[in-house]
């Protein structure tokens, strides 16, 4: 649960740079799923940053060349028998 927490801490920094004023943090556990829903009302993704936000080395960032936030986050949902999916309008 930590990691799970640090991952909705990186993505809610990263709507707030986007310029987001209201984020909603949604985690619904069923008896055997967990679902994390993140909206929030910023800028939103580029086509492009949609189709490569999952991987390691693509990254808007100008710090650093590579963007683990949302790749981790897919790893450990996969590992768990999860999905991940990422809309933006």
């Amino acid at each position: 649960m930590k990691e799970l927490s640090l991952n909705i801490l990186d993505i809610s920094m990263n709507s707030v740079k986007a310029g987001a004023e209201n984020i909603l943090i949604k985690l619904v556990e069923t008896a055997d799923k967990l679902t994390l829903t993140i909206k929030d009302d910023g800028c939103g993704m580029s086509e492009e940053t949609v189709k490569n936000v999952m991987n390691p080395f693509y990254t808007t960032r100008t710090t650093r060349s590579v963007g683990l936030g949302v790749p981790l986050l897919k790893l450990a949902a996969e590992q768990t028998g999860g999905v991940i999916t990422i809309d933006s309008v």
